[in-house]
């Protein structure tokens, strides 16, 4: 059964609401037939990279909050993440466009390490401040989860996986997703935002029970007359 996540790097609740998949998925009996892939969104398409900028006040300029209400902001997100087991550093986040890094996580998933990608992207962007804008930052961080770094760095170099990051943002307007994390599972049930685990959980087991009848042969009542066989009698 597919599971498809659409997030931004740059979304606190996106690695928050990976976490709680997780967790769910790893206590449910079906987990070893659940395919898992992640699709491209973008909160902020015309931001502009600038390690310069401390988020923070980038967040009080944009949304015209003070600055001291965007450090609360960020301060009660950072207890959120501690609580599943997530280190977030906001003053060394770096304010940077997530487009690259989004062609970046379809390279990947075209060589099976999607979600590891996007678990490097979180770590880099949340946690170490690494700048997800920088063509070296995410060669070193494909190197890390198994890519060749000459072909990642190729990759950014070109504008290959431009169509999929904008086929997966158009897919999303079209089914109306407006915010990020969004989890579709077998292609029927949602579930917006970082939920707590048991709504993963029971979302995951009804879509999974649909799934399996989907996947049973169908029985047919037949009504018998006369028929050719493979083995030639007829």
């Amino acid at each position: 059964m597919k599971v498809e996540i659409w997030g931004d790097v740059m979304c606190p609740f996106c690695y928050i609401g990976k976490r709680r998949f997780e967790d769910a998925l790893q206590q449910f009996d079906g987990k070893e037939k659940v395919e898992v892939e992640w699709k491209s969104f973008q909160l902020n398409p015309q931001m502009k990279t600038d390690p310069s900028v401390n988020i923070s006040q980038y967040l009080a300029d944009v949304k015209g909050w003070t600055l001291e209400y965007a450090q609360q902001m960020n301060a009660h997100v950072t207890q959120m993440a501690a609580e599943v087991g997530l280190t977030y550093d906001f003053d060394r986040a770096v304010v940077a466009n997530s487009f690259k890094a989004h062609r970046f996580s379809h390279f990947a998933k075209s060589k099976g390490l999607g979600d590891a990608a996007e678990e490097a992207l979180f770590k880099a962007y949340f946690t170490l401040g690494k700048n997800t804008d920088d063509n070296e930052t995410l060669a070193e961080l494909g190197e890390e989860i198994g890519l060749d770094k000459n072909e990642v760095i190729g990759v950014l170099n070109s504008t290959t996986y431009s169509d999929d990051v904008k086929h997966d943002i158009a897919e999303a307007e079209y089914l109306g997703i407006r915010g990020v994390p969004f989890f579709v599972m077998n292609g029927k049930y949602a579930v917006s935002g970082a939920q707590a685990v048991p709504v993963f959980t029971q979302t995951l087991e009804k879509a999974y029970g649909e799934w399996q009848g989907e996947q049973a042969k169908p029985k047919l009542e037949v009504i018998d007359g006369p028929v050719c066989g493979p083995d030639g009698d007829c």
